[in-house]
């Protein structure tokens, strides 16, 4: 491009031609969902649909005072909707860390943009700091960019006029203007973030055994709904007299004449609402939901609530290095002194102080001369020597670091010494003195040499042949407790894999250090060109180097098709296609926006000591859960039982208010306080295998001993407050015999709450029996009841037994033929079923519509953002130059912005 050009920039007619022609940057970035979107997602569930038609039916019948179960469905769908929008109003706050501005220039001017109002074209100018808004190409300058968040390379990247800028990536040294060559969609960033622009599955076990046993309670309802409103219709047509041809005759008869059979439809509804888990879904939402405040107070922000249990059950953990086990900073790892003090010296040159080798005198006020525009490996040395005694020698001349000499140098009273890459610091000569020691040092390290020279020329060249005084190894800087999180995760049985774009002896060495498994084996990635290579190298190796952005993807998706439970740390924009893809992803809060918006789990603190704080929650949800779901499974279970068993053995035997003593005794103030104890064993087994192997003992003792009271009260001619009675008290024994057996083994708080339910449920029984509805036994009756007691405790404990022995069923998942294949191992043979479905194929062209439906929408709001951007151009013309603007770096909290301050 010409100079006057690159001066000059586009004019204000070239910059609305652009605008005309679509070229604009428009923001590609993965976004949070709306809180439309949040509030439909939570709302609109098989769980609400089924209460609100209960709850029509309900208000037909104008019996109000009967609508309080929808107290839980509103509470629980509350609780989805705070919790999302929570997450949100996080990730929202996180993204505006990042640079949201930038300087092109325009009709000769430099002028201040926002980042969606840079067209094709544009010349842009960036310095130290800044973030690449859109590729470029250099023009003129030059500079070291920091690409480590698009492709997980640490080394700095030199850029001179011709070299390609990628967007997302920063400056880390130097001035350069760029001419823009892609926007918006053909941005490197944006081509990475929509591929992972699809609703990904939450892999969740808990919200699965839920869903299917909401689906499961949907589809009994309907017959057994339909029968107990077609038995209590009989009753009411009896009673009538029975008039008219038929029971259902008579029925429409009535509805048509606006009398709706109340007591037929409430009773229907009474016993459907018992086989709908209700409390079982708040408590999980409720569960959940505190675990996610507890982890917001150890700085993790969990952005959907099931996402904690999937990493308490993941098997396989992969790991970005930089930024995860690194902290994105580089640190001096060592210091090797050549036997060369003392030698040589000038007679105007003061000698080093004794009690300092030469090297880190060199070293140490080398890097302080030099810190005005420090760079990543000058601002380790000064960290490194922050603490340690070298004298301070005020520098005579100062050679600052050049990325085309890649040294740095200054002249003291002591002498002048040089610092860089030994390849171009010494001669061929002396470089082949040292060369096996170099290589020896970087093999695990970035090497440095330092060097005395005679002098430096005014132009800053080196005056006579440099001699080395030893060498500096540099490294990305551990985290501290990088070592201990990585062997919490081997204890737990994690395997875990080390995943970068780095250099795989570099990442083979850092994953040594922190103690990963098989680190010593390590695979280039540029060699896993093909599906069955990838396939070959995950079950062999444990750290991968040079992979790209779609590779990780690969590496992720050949793991689960072996069946294994997926997480993946990232941070950068180069991990979002596999943090899509992992059943579980984590980001660190200082990573990229697309980062933060596709995982569900946000490290707001940017440690990844808060992993085990994680699978720590996750683990006490889950087995307090299991536990707890047994007895809301039992009333469901028992549920659908009786009422297919009072069908034909009218009526049903439980009275609501005899249904409360049980819902709060038996299953809603256990649940609830299990639910909540600490619990940090591992997890084992599926949830829903788990659940039903303690529920079915408990239903299938309730529905015996059940039918048994019916068959007594039949033979002995009790009353139906008796049977009421009976069944109300047998029912609560195998609660309570449920209820011991999950509280194994006792703790004082168990203890505690055993005898709370005992003597709750005797207390109402004996304090309360008019309230409600116990009969007083005669000794005979009471006979009975304790051998139907006795016979029902003893029935739950022989099941319970045969459930405990049965082997788990074994797993496992592949894929093939273009569709999802999910294969069975059991005790009873092999089965194969498609995981596909017609409805998902729809729903997924159905979202597919609306997202393009949004991108013209977002075209049309970007062009009128373009054209605002036109109007700014028109005053800054008359001002120059002198354009304040905010300056984005990186700290040690993440991505650091600096506001300009304002004048008075």
């Amino acid at each position: 491009m010409p100079a006057t050009d690159i001066e000059r920039g586009l004019s204000t007619a070239e910059v609305e031609e652009r605008i005309a022609a679509g070229k604009i940057n428009r923001n590609m970035e993965l976004k949070t969902k709306s809180v439309r979107e949040l509030i439909i997602e939570n709302l609109c569930t098989l769980f609400n649909l089924i209460n609100v038609i209960l709850a029509i039916l309900v208000i037909m019948t104008g019996s109000f005072k009967n609508l309080t179960f929808l107290f839980v469905v509103f509470l629980n769908t509350a609780i989805g909707v705070i919790q999302s929008m929570r997450s949100k109003k996080m990730v929202d706050k996180l993204t505006l860390l990042t640079s949201k501005k930038a300087i092109a220039v325009r009709d000769g001017a430099e002028v201040e943009l926002d980042l969606d109002q840079i067209v094709l074209d544009d010349i842009i100018r960036l310095g130290r700091g800044d973030q690449i808004p859109a590729d470029a190409v250099v023009v003129s300058g030059e500079a070291l960019v920091n690409e480590s968040l698009l492709t997980g390379e640490s080394d700095l990247i030199k850029k001179q006029p011709g070299s390609e800028l990628m967007s997302g990536s920063f400056i880390d040294s130097g001035l350069l203007r760029a001419r823009v060559v892609h926007v918006g969609a053909d941005n490197y960033v944006a081509k990475i973030n929509n591929e992972a622009k699809y609703v990904k599955k939450v892999n969740s076990e808990i919200m699965n055994a839920l869903n299917a046993i909401v689906r499961f309670a949907s589809v009994i309802m309907i017959p057994l709904g339909l029968a107990l409103f077609a038995s209590s219709v009989s009753g009411l047509w009896d009673a009538a007299g029975t008039p008219g041809d038929s029971a259902l005759s008579w029925c429409f008869s009535e509805l048509l004449a606006g009398r709706v059979p109340s007591s037929a439809l409430l009773s229907t509804v009474g016993a459907l609402l018992g086989m709908i888990p209700q409390g079982l879904v708040l408590l999980t939402s409720s569960v959940l939901a505190i675990a996610t405040v507890r982890l917001a107070r150890r700085k993790v922000l969990a952005q959907q609530l099931y996402c904690i249990e999937t990493l308490a059950r993941v098997d396989v953990l992969c790991l970005d290095k930089t930024g995860t086990i690194t902290s994105g900073r580089m640190e001096v790892e060592g210091t090797y002194p050549l036997p060369v003090e003392g030698v040589g010296l000038a007679p105007d040159e003061a000698p080093v102080p004794v009690d300092t080798t030469v090297l880190d005198f060199a070293l140490a006020n080398v890097a302080r001369a030099t810190s005005a525009d420090a760079n990543e490996t000058c601002q380790a040395l000064l960290n490194y020597y922050a603490d340690r005694p070298v004298e301070v020698s005020e520098p005579l001349s100062v050679i600052p670091f050049s990325s085309s000499k890649k040294w740095s140098g200054a002249s003291f009273a002591q002498g002048s010494y040089v610092m860089g890459a030994a390849q171009f610091v010494l001669s061929e000569r002396i470089f082949a003195q040292v060369e096996n020691r170099v290589a020896e040092l970087a093999d695990t390290c970035r090497v440095l040499v330092v060097a005395r020279v005679d002098g430096f020329t005014p132009d800053g060249d080196m005056v006579g042949e440099a001699e080395p005084v030893g060498f500096v190894t540099i490294r990305d800087e551990i985290r501290t407790s990088a070592a201990e999180t990585i062997g919490y995760f081997n204890e737990q049985g994690v395997t875990l894999n080390v995943i970068s774009g780095d250099d795989p002896r570099t990442v083979s060495s850092i994953a040594r250090v922190v103690g990963v498994p098989g680190a010593d084996a390590y695979v280039d990635a540029t060699t896993l060109d093909t599906p069955t290579k990838i396939d070959a190298a995950v079950d062999r190796y444990h750290v991968f180097g040079r992979v790209t952005p779609q590779q990780k993807r690969e590496l992720v998706q050949a793991l689960k098709r072996r069946g294994h439970t997926v997480a993946m740390t990232g941070d950068g924009v180069n991990d979002v296609l596999a943090l899509k893809e992992a059943d579980c992803s984590v980001a660190m809060a200082a990573g990229s926006d697309a980062a933060r918006n596709v995982a569900e789990i946000v490290l707001v603190d940017n440690d990844f000591a808060s992993m085990p704080a994680v699978v720590a929650e996750g683990r006490r949800s889950i087995n307090n859960l299991q536990r707890s779901a047994s007895l809301f499974l039992t009333k469901t279970l028992f549920s659908m039982g009786l009422a297919a068993l009072c069908i034909a053995l009218p009526p049903y035997p439980f009275e609501p208010i005899q249904m409360t003593l049980i819902n709060f005794f038996c299953i809603g103030a256990p649940g609830f306080v299990l639910g909540l104890e600490p619990n940090n064993a591992r997890v084992k087994g599926s949830f829903l295998t788990n659940v039903l192997k303690r529920a079915l003992p408990a239903s299938v003792a309730v529905i015996l001993a059940a039918a048994l009271d019916i068959f007594v009260a039949r033979v002995f001619g009790f009353s139906q407050l008796t049977l009421s009675t009976m069944c109300l008290l047998t029912s609560c024994a195998a609660s309570v015999s449920l209820i011991w057996r999950i509280s194994q083994p006792l703790t004082p708080l168990r203890v505690v709450l055993f005898v709370f339910v005992v003597v709750g449920i005797l207390a109402g029984v004996i304090g309360f029996p008019e309230l409600l509805s116990i009969a007083n036994l005669s000794m005979g009756e009471a006979i009975i009841l304790l051998v139907i007691v006795v016979f029902t405790c003893g029935v739950f404990f022989k099941l319970a037994t045969m459930m405990d022995s049965l082997k788990p069923r074994r797993r496992h998942a592949a894929t093939g033929f273009g569709r999802g294949v999910r294969v069975r191992l059991g005790r009873g043979g092999g089965k194969v079923s498609s995981t596909g479905s017609t409805a998902e194929r729809f729903a997924k062209r159905l979202a597919a519509d609306l997202a393009q439906r949004r991108e013209d929408r977002t075209a049309r709001e970007a062009e009128a953002r373009a054209l605002e951007g036109v109007e700014k151009t028109q005053p800054k013309k008359k001002k120059g130059a002198g354009v304040r603007r905010s300056r984005v770096t990186k700290s040690a909290q993440g991505i650091k912005v600096s506001m300009p301050s304002k004048k008075k």
